[in-house]
């Protein structure tokens, strides 16, 4: 990595726009795809983009929402939850332009060392056809549950990686 400084802050209801335009980036590929017009590739990621949103807030609480920052820019999102038994990423997403600078991977280090501290496991479902898998395996995560289009991924919490067996 660079000598990018990553930050997180909470996200706020001035970031909407730019939560809005990450979420639309990481949509654009698959609706390429559609026959549908401007307006109604429009509408419908406005639709998905608000129930994301509202979804994320009422299946997970207490999720932390923030903004990850690149040398004091927004360059993308994470919304977690720390979980009593785990820390769950409910997502993750740099946007396009920052992408492959180590941002993604700083801000999970991070995340790592929190459930370290804890030893706690760290989770993240993604689906099958997501090519960030290959990011998420070399950070030590394997899948953990295969629910068809959805892999739920983990990375065992530190202690129990340490009493694992040499194979």
């Amino acid at each position: 990595m660079n000598s990018l400084t990553i930050s997180r802050r909470p996200a706020s209801e001035s970031d909407r726009s730019l939560l809005y335009r990450l979420f639309a980036s990481i949509r654009e590929p698959e609706l390429q795809m559609l026959p549908w017009t401007d307006e109604q590739k429009q509408a419908f990621i406005e639709m998905q983009f608000s129930a994301q949103t509202d979804g994320y807030r009422n299946t997970h609480p207490g999720a932390q929402h923030e903004i990850i920052c690149a040398d004091g820019e927004p360059a993308g999102r994470i919304y977690w939850s720390r979980l009593p038994e785990r820390i769950h990423i409910l997502d993750i997403t740099v946007a396009t332009e920052k992408r492959n600078a180590g941002i993604g991977t700083a801000v999970l280090r991070e995340i790592f060392e929190e459930a370290d501290r804890a030893s706690l496991p760290v989770t993240i479902y993604l689906e099958s056809y997501n090519p960030s898998q290959s990011l998420f395996r070399r950070l030590g995560f394997g899948i953990a549950a295969d629910e068809g289009v959805h892999l739920l991924f983990e990375r065992p919490a530190a202690s129990a990686s340490a009493k694992m067996p040499n194979a």
